[in-house]
């Protein structure tokens, strides 16, 4: 064919050819590091199972009625007019303990979620509304303090103490065991992390169903090993207790008068990683980025006497672009601040942790690079149908990688559709392996947008809370 003759199209394809060869390597390489990470994390949950460390106990006992002391539940609100109004009316229905304190901050400039708040304060004393002193929308670390200010206020005049500080959010569905299990779990621990349990959306299996399968595979495996090696327990920001003691001694650390990071993107993640490391895995040495003070921290998985999981239900953005802006906030506050404010770690299972926590913009970067070389391997294979180009053969290491990706992407696809399977059924077990490509393509954009992100911060733009505004609460549609 005249085509074929062209020396220009035969070097493109050559090209290209090359550039497919580099991106199988680059990629190739950081998916077989990656499987050994995954393996590793898959061999301490397998042992702790033989062990029996691992596996989810079931209540044998009745739990506390009451609490041991008074608690003070936090509720940041910003726009959530249209789910706070039941999700605090669900929460005090199914919490009746009386020394629970309910905080919920709201702003000025969002009058539609205060009038939603008010008729519930109203009917309940345990309800505290708290204006912040500004417009918003600022972080939901900047409003947690204003709650936390306005708590200390209340702690002078009633001249009682609060024992711990719990977080949920406005979309939040608790389970009736979990104020009580937190409450028990804190005679032994600073921080307390429940499991969450993202809740199916029929109208977006794909968006948010991905997140369905993401809180399975980490709080059925990762935070178990987690809490087992003793490395920091993160917190998620709902569904977790942090001790006032151990507050009271990370401000005193930090020299701030409230405990959230205003700035922070991720105030939630950072407090649980400073609280919630285990003494046992603590490196003995001044000047430590961790509360060397206290019990540290525990992550709790735990079912109920009926069989369901004591867990946070929550739902998750159901369109793409709320999904991205979420996993990018999430991406720049843990790997990109996270790495400022947090540093790293000498003991060698915290910096394990700590690197898993921060790997987000590789996987992203060599998911990337997997997917063109995908394309471009179905480009150069019309070229050669054609008749335009012969294909080289990929070296002996290359096809080696291939053999051990494909492998390693088939064992995690078959624990994914395992863990989900268990918590959902095998409909969701099934459709969380269809999902995968999807979870990576918004792990990818999302990476991108965090690194824009993080750029802007980094030439002082301030940071805001561009959270998720939700229009259905699970209260409503449980049975």
């Amino acid at each position: 064919m005249w085509v074929a003759e062209t020396g220009w199209v035969a070097a493109f394809f050559a090209g290209v050819d090359a550039i497919r060869l580099e991106l199988l390597l680059f990629a190739g390489f950081w998916f077989c590091v990656g499987a050994l990470d995954e393996l590793l994390v898959d061999g301490v949950w397998a042992g702790l199972h033989l062990s029996g460390k691992a596996r989810t106990p079931v209540l044998d006992a009745p739990l506390r009625t009451e609490l041991s002391q008074p608690i003070a539940l936090y509720v940041p609100a910003w726009r959530e007019a249209r789910v706070i109004g039941t999700m605090l009316s669900h929460c005090l229905r199914t919490w009746p303990h009386r020394d629970l304190r309910v905080y919920v901050g709201c702003y000025p400039n969002d009058p539609a979620t205060a009038r939603a708040i008010a008729p519930i304060a109203k009917a309940d004393r345990r309800v505290r509304p708290v204006v912040v002193g500004h417009d918003g929308p600022t972080t939901k670390g900047d409003c947690l303090n204003a709650i936390w200010h306005a708590m200390v206020r209340d702690e002078i005049a009633s001249v009682r103490q609060y024992r711990a500080i719990l977080l949920q959010d406005a979309e939040d569905m608790v389970h009736p065991d979990a104020l009580s299990l937190m409450d028990e779990a804190l005679d032994n621990a600073d921080f307390v992390q429940l499991p969450v349990r993202p809740e199916p959306q029929s109208r977006s299996t794909w968006i948010a169903g991905h997140y369905t399968d993401e809180f399975t595979e980490a709080h059925l495996r990762e935070m178990i090993v987690r809490d087992r090696l003793g490395a920091g327990i993160p917190a998620a920001g709902v569904g977790c207790a942090f001790s006032r003691a151990a507050l009271a001694r990370t401000m005193e650390r930090d020299g701030r008068t409230a405990p959230f990071t205003p700035d922070a993107l991720t105030e939630d993640y950072e407090l649980g990683m400073k609280i919630g490391r285990a003494p046992r895995a603590r490196p003995a040495r001044a000047n430590s980025n961790v509360d060397d003070g206290g019990k540290g921290g525990r992550f709790i998985r735990v079912r109920a006497a009926d069989g369901t999981l004591i867990a946070t239900r929550s739902p998750f953005p159901h369109r793409l672009d709320a999904a991205v802006r979420q996993k990018a906030r999430w991406l720049q506050g843990i790997a990109f601040d996270g790495w400022d404010t947090l540093g790293w770690a000498s003991h060698p299972f915290e910096l394990w942790m700590r690197m898993r926590d921060r790997r987000g913009p590789l996987v992203a970067i060599v998911l990337a690079a997997a997917y063109l070389a995908f394309v471009l391997t179905g480009v150069l294979g019309a070229a050669q149908w054609l008749g335009w180009y012969d294909v080289r053969e990929l070296p002996g290491v290359v096809g080696w990688m291939l053999v051990i990706t494909t492998a390693a992407f088939a064992w995690r696809a078959l624990v994914r559709a395992a863990v989900v399977t268990r918590e959902y059924g095998w409909e969701e077990g099934f459709a969380a392996v269809v999902r995968i490509p999807v979870a990576n393509m918004i792990a990818i954009i999302a990476a991108r947008l965090a690194l824009v992100r993080y750029t802007r911060s980094l030439r002082g733009e301030p940071t805001r809370w561009e959270k998720t505004e939700h229009d259905f609460h699970p209260a409503e549609h449980a049975t």
